[in-house]
């Protein structure tokens, strides 16, 4: 009988640092801040005929959704060349590059998007080599546990970003935004540093996959927190051998075969991208980038109780302290109540609150550009309803989609395709965040706040899909998940599934141990 595998508290403390998602998250947030600060504008905008400088819709596009053409992609050709290890300090290192290439520019746009660019390849390739390390050394008992403190460490570093925005807006020259966005760096020198200093390991997957077996031994042996000859490391190798082997019978993996009908492939690949697809239009990004924005348009963010404005930057601290509380139920929840279950219930709950601040926000909110004396209370209490339930959806967001998609691409395909599958899910969620944030001020212009219902619109159809077409991954082995694929069980019946036994085992085992081992 197979024991049980244990929580090596190495492995627990290397995976959460490799996480390491503050570098993606005070990435993400920093620059929203940035587009409103006046020597910023001064800088990188336009002069309108009054003398003022102001940043056009479109240079505010451009500068925010550059970030979102990251390397999701590339990183699908590093990770199978240099490793999970390699490729993690190659990309941290052209992060930082391109973090260098931000800060030093004094009035040139064109320095500074490049600059945005460079960043979005690392942190792009970052953002999918990440899930795909952790759920190949990650113990199966905390890999959820382990992609949502990913989650946390990312909204924790928007959060951060906004702090120091509170602190440097006030500042009348360039340190404004040099010292934020300039703090990015130290997020990749940590990451660089820590993994030479910490010496993190390759991942055993890669290891075996490449037939460096001793490596691999020695690896899951310090993961585990057992000797190199414990039956553990010869049950763990015996049945990754077995699953490598199955995997590479076809030769070479190609970007066609995650879409191929072995294994069910196609759909695991589609549903990776679709997830991210959802979670990105949920409302969540489109509050980060333009909350401010949206919020003070026509009273909202001024209180039925007085006249005092909220500034902007309040707005922003709020938003990341609510989503840093949202995020961390989750640390429970996804491991109690599934994956299913957390989009299922996070997807209903957004789309009422999306509904509620759609309607609420067209009917009741005076037009764009209203003078405070002229808001009725009528309109600063609809303010209000859109600012409780926008704070409410992202709360609900940090519980729930914030990090179960992610979970999914890292727990959903065998090793031969995982690089190239989580590189296509991770490119859809930045396409989409491109497309976000490059669109969402036009549209905003035309509709105002009834852009929620695209959003409302969106959750509704990802409860569906959740419904009919996820499974429920958790507890199994990544090895297991394939099993669960081909067994056919539909994903509403999926809930506490497992296999009759290890698929590696050979036959004239006695099917209660084989059982029992599973």
């Amino acid at each position: 009988m197979a024991r049980d595998v244990p929580t090596s508290s190495r492995a627990v403390l290397l995976s959460i640092f490799i996480t390491f998602g503050f570098l993606f998250g005070y990435n993400l947030g920093v620059i929203s801040g940035c587009l409103i600060m006046p020597d910023f504008i001064r800088r990188f905008g336009q002069e309108g005929t009054n003398g003022q400088y102001y940043l056009s819709s479109s240079r505010q596009s451009i500068i925010v959704s550059l970030l979102s053409a990251g390397g999701a992609i590339a990183q699908a050709f590093t990770s199978d060349r240099f490793g999970r290890r390699g490729s993690i300090l190659f990309w941290s290192a052209i992060f930082t590059v391109g973090v260098a290439i931000q800060t030093g520019t004094t009035y040139s746009i064109v320095q500074l998007v490049i600059g945005r660019y460079v960043a979005g390849l690392g942190v792009g390739a970052l953002s999918a080599i990440v899930p795909l390390y952790s759920g190949e050394t990650a113990p199966k008992a905390i890999r959820g546990t382990i992609l949502v403190i990913y989650q946390v460490q990312i909204i924790s570093g928007i959060f951060l970003s906004y702090l120091f925005e509170l602190g440097s807006h006030t500042i009348n020259n360039s340190a404004s935004w040099r010292i934020p966005i300039g703090l990015q760096m130290v997020w990749g020198i940590i990451l660089l540093s820590g993994i030479l200093l910490l010496q993190i390991p390759e991942s055993p997957r890669h290891l075996l996959g490449t037939g460096r077996d001793d490596e691999a031994r020695k690896v899951i042996a310090e993961l585990n927190g057992v000797p190199e000859d414990d039956p553990l490391v010869a049950e763990i190798v015996e049945e990754l051998d077995f699953a490598i082997r199955a995997e590479n019978e076809g030769g070479k993996a190609t970007w066609l075969e995650c879409f191929s009908t072995r294994n069910a492939l196609w759909r695991r690949t589609i549903s990776g991208m679709i997830l991210q697809f959802i979670q990105q239009l949920n409302g969540q990004n489109f509050y980060y980038y333009y909350g401010d924005t949206f919020f003070q348009s026509a009273g909202a963010g001024r209180f039925s109780s007085c006249n005092n404005r909220l500034s902007p930057y309040i707005i922003q601290t709020i938003l990341g302290a609510v989503s840093v509380v949202g995020t961390l139920p989750a640390l429970h929840f996804i491991e109690t109540w599934g994956r299913r279950k957390s989009m299922l219930l996070g997807a209903s709950t957004q789309a009422v609150c999306a509904l509620i601040v759609a309607v609420v926000g067209h009917t009741i909110l005076a037009p764009t550009g209203t003078p405070t004396s002229a808001l009725t209370a009528r309109n600063r209490a609809g303010g209000n309803v859109v600012i409780t339930f926008a704070i409410f959806q992202v709360f609900i967001f940090g519980t729930t989609w914030g990090a179960t998609p992610w979970i999914y691409l890292a727990e959903s395909f065998p090793l031969r395709v995982r690089p190239k599958a989580i590189a296509l899910g991770i490119a859809i969620n930045w396409f989409w965040n491109f497309m976000l944030s490059f669109f969402s001020p036009r549209i905003v212009d035309r509709i105002g706040p009834m852009i929620m219902l695209v959003f409302f619109g969106v959750l509704v159809f990802g409860y569906i899909y959740v419904y009919f077409t996820i499974p429920e991954t958790q507890g199994l082995t990544l090895e297991e998940v394939d099993e669960l694929y081909c067994s056919g069980v539909a994903p509403w019946q999926s809930v506490g599934w497992r296999p009759s036994e290890k698929h590696h085992r050979h036959e004239e085992k006695p099917a209660s141990n084989s059982a029992e081992e599973a």
